[in-house]
């Protein structure tokens, strides 16, 4: 991979324009859920899928008119996405559906090549293949996605694009961007019929019932100190030998039952806990994502969740421990805290969700001593196909995030030198925390009868690092 700061290229923008519907659509306003509109995903998230040249010998070459037809075409479709926000009384948001479009620039970089950038996140000039245009981050009354195609020396291109966490999630994302997918490849229409349904999340009006969970997610804390050292980013890969080393520290019946993502976080979260070395009574948060898709009402059916919903469907539920007890405790005892917060999710616990959203005004998380984790590894980024291939990597713009109140990683799909399919880890870290996490996580690394046999021998090559 490229240095972030030795690679330097330039980029030839043509101005931006609204990309509207290839055909009229309806005018109507339409409020989001209530899992939608909590004041924590009032943001945008940004995306980007490199794709190789193409040598198929068709007549278009150039991806700029055949994403911008499909866009367009995708967007009768999608037509909310083509709207802009408004904010109703009690902080409500809800989509106005004018059909004014999407931003869209062209672009070329004529001195850079796609193997420059790397494979995997930290991208090199990513805030060149996706430029911030005046007003286009404003929540309110903005475009709802902004696309940037930048066409590089080799004849590959870069698609990267922004979208407001509101309307969709990651499994959203890739619906819709399966939808153009489709269509630049010669579909009439998406596979996918997409549903709004957002009335399947929206709290009954005047519930006074008490909530059946305790969202200790959402506890009334202080907020974080958003100033922090300079950090590093490092990624590192975690594969189903990692796990099977991780996994021979746990008690023979946590063994048995904690998933692979159980274990990855109780593995990460112990990890970065001892690295940054808090003091021993206070309260670490790991906040993870957790999708409710597939899963049914309590009463059987079919999954509440219908196929082609493609607004917010997950919580963000926590495990909270004391820095003392995270460190002095076996890895286990982080691996079971996540299981439990994990299995508390279901459709109930959202719709309770959706109730504290009203009933307290929308709060944020609390930040406060967290980290928060996003697993898209499974949400299909790597397999989207715009007639060029698979990208060389599809998927957030950016893997870890320090800019925000709350550090974040968002894990992705990859392989290892060896072919093994697994997981990126991605982290930042001040310097001296990084290189403790590094050691700490060398220890979970080698299988416990390793440990017990050479209790001192922590030279352990992470062959995974990245």
């Amino acid at each position: 991979m490229a240095s972030l700061s030795a690679l330097k290229f330039t980029v030839r923008r043509k101005p931006a324009v609204l990309l509207a519907p290839a055909a009229p659509t309806p005018r109507e306003l339409k409020p989001l859920s209530d899992i939608d509109d909590q004041d924590g995903l009032r943001f945008l998230i940004a995306n980007i899928f490199f794709f190789q040249r193409r040598h198929s010998g068709r007549d278009v070459d150039d991806p700029v008119p055949v994403l911008r037809d499909a866009i367009a075409t995708a967007l009768v479709h999608y037509y909310p996405l083509a709207g802009h926000l408004r904010e109703l009384e009690g902080k409500k948001l809800a989509v106005d559906c004018t059909g004014e479009g999407v931003l869209f620039v062209e672009a070329d970089a004529d001195d850079v090549r796609l193997e420059q950038f790397g494979e995997r996140p930290p991208f090199p000039g990513v805030d060149e293949l996706l430029f911030d245009l005046p007003g286009s981050n404003e929540i309110l009354h903005a475009p709802l996605l902004h696309f940037q195609v930048t066409r590089l020396a080799c004849g590959g291109f870069v698609l990267a694009f922004k979208i407001h966490h509101t309307m969709v999630d990651g499994q959203g994302v890739v619906q819709f961007m399966e939808a153009v997918a489709e269509l630049a490849r010669g579909a009439a229409v998406p596979t996918v019929r997409p549903v709004w349904g957002r009335e399947l999340l929206m709290a009954p009006c005047n519930d006074t019932a008490p909530l059946r969970f305790p969202h200790r997610e959402f506890d009334d804390l202080p907020a974080p100190d958003t100033e922090r050292p300079a950090m590093v980013h490092r990624s590192f890969f975690f594969g189903p030998t990692e796990a099977a080393a991780v996994r021979s520290h746990l008690p023979p019946a946590l063994r048995r039952v904690a998933s692979t993502f159980d274990v990855l976080m109780g593995f990460l979260w112990r990890c970065r806990t001892a690295a940054l070395a808090p003091p021993d009574k206070d309260e670490m948060r790991l906040l993870f994502t957790t999708s409710v898709r597939g899963k049914k009402n309590q009463s059987g059916g079919d999954p509440f969740i219908p196929i082609g919903y493609y607004g917010n469907s997950f919580a963000t539920p926590a495990a909270i421990s004391t820095a003392g007890e995270l460190r002095a405790k076996p890895v286990g005892y982080a691996v079971d805290l996540v299981r439990k917060a994990r299995r508390e999710v279901d459709v109930e616990y959202l719709r309770s969700v959706a109730a504290l959203m009203v009933r307290r005004g929308r709060p944020q998380l609390a930040l406060a001593h967290a980290y928060l984790v996003s697993d898209v590894s499974k949400a299909g980024f790597d397999g989207i196909d715009v007639g060029w291939g698979k990208p060389v990597y599809g998927g957030p713009m950016r893997c870890s995030l320090d800019t925000t109140p709350v550090v974040c990683s968002f894990l992705t799909p990859a392989k290892n030198t060896i072919g093994e399919e697994g997981i990126i880890l991605p982290v930042c870290l001040p310097p001296p925390a990084m290189d403790k996490f590094v050691e700490e996580m060398s220890n979970l690394l080698r299988p416990y009868e390793h440990v017990k046999a050479q209790p001192n021998n922590i030279s352990l090559v992470i062959k995974a690092a990245l």
